[in-house]
């Protein structure tokens, strides 16, 4: 049975990609673009590098064994320290002109510094139109340092696999790397969870221990009648204590959280396992058909029919 964190990322059908690992020598700077529905992630396996994320004022300095999420595909510059963000190239320019393959490492830079920076540049893909308030509310990036005895051992020892593996020649060492990018990815969030404090709305409540108690009963069994006095009893609250509480620490009422998680296993009950319109309504618990349909048109913004029958819904099966 699936934790609650494991469970979202799984159904948001989240999917991790290495597109390349860096010898940057000084001076170096990099234009990363936006791009929508994919989380960036940059691993400091040797050296250091300045991360400007578009929209924050303040650089983030990555130091070598330090990680950098940024979860909403937000454009960003990595920048050497000798380099401003307007002598940055363009990602594509300096793919180009490096005579990048697609593969192994990318080398660029200048002849300034014998010591290069190594970094291990990945992404993680949500399938198109999946939606969540975790991951809609993270921050504009989530910067893991200062490992030690607060994240845990485990976390030191397994950026460094990460960093031996990718772009190595080693049989299987970029799956290696990815799988364990992926956890990685999820500790990210875990731990921003567990920082986060009251004025974060929409993530505090996935580390309060009586809502996470609710959360996890309604993701283990979606599709059981829930309701709000249900809920509450599963956290341990009076009715209108936990309704509160739901709502100022998530954002959203609890019903209306029920409905959009049954819309997301809906989507991909239509999407990527080509469910019927009444096999869809089904496996996200709503016995009546109609029903499902206004409340899908709703949410997604055209008909459970018209969606099964979308291209995206045809690309989703295909993949």
């Amino acid at each position: 049975m699936l934790d609650l964190l494991s469970d979202i990322l799984t159904r948001l059908s989240l999917r991790g990609s290495l597109y390349f690992r860096t010898s940057f020598t000084e001076p170096w700077g990099v234009r990363v673009p936006a791009f929508r529905d994919v989380a960036r992630f940059h691993f400091a396996h040797r050296g250091e590098a300045l991360v400007r994320v578009a929209g924050v004022a303040v650089p983030v300095h990555l130091g070598q064994g330090d990680l950098i999420v940024i979860p909403h595909g937000t454009a960003h510059i990595l920048t050497c320290r000798y380099t401003g963000p307007d002598d940055a190239l363009p990602l594509d320019d300096v793919l180009s002109r490096s005579g990048f393959p697609g593969h192994g490492t990318l080398v660029w830079g200048g002849e300034e510094s014998p010591r290069d920076t190594q970094l291990i540049c990945g992404h993680f893909a949500l399938a198109e139109g999946s939606r969540h308030i975790l991951f809609d509310r993270l921050p504009p990036f989530i910067h893991l340092r200062g490992y030690g005895e607060e994240a845990g051992p485990w976390l030191e020892a397994t950026l460094k696999v990460i960093g031996a593996e990718a772009g190595g020649t080693r049989l299987g060492g970029d799956l290696i790397a990815l799988k364990m990018s992926e956890a990685i990815f999820a500790q990210a969030i875990r731990a921003h969870i567990e920082q986060a404090n009251q004025a974060d709305c929409g993530v505090t409540g996935f580390g309060d221990p009586y809502l996470a108690r609710a959360l996890t009963a309604f993701h283990r069994a979606p599709t059981a009648d829930w309701t709000v006095a249900r809920l509450a009893r599963e956290a341990g609250m009076s009715r209108t204590g936990f309704a509160e509480r739901f709502s100022e620490r998530l954002g959203v009422t609890p019903m209306a959280y029920v409905t959009s998680w049954r819309m997301q296993i809906a989507r991909e009950a239509l999407a990527a396992r080509g469910l019927s319109v009444a096999e869809a309504a089904e496996v996200s618990g709503y016995a009546s058909e109609s029903a499902f349909s206004r409340v899908f048109k709703k949410e997604i913004g055209i008909s459970p029919a018209a969606f099964r029958q979308s291209g995206l819904a045809q690309d989703l099966r295909a993949t």
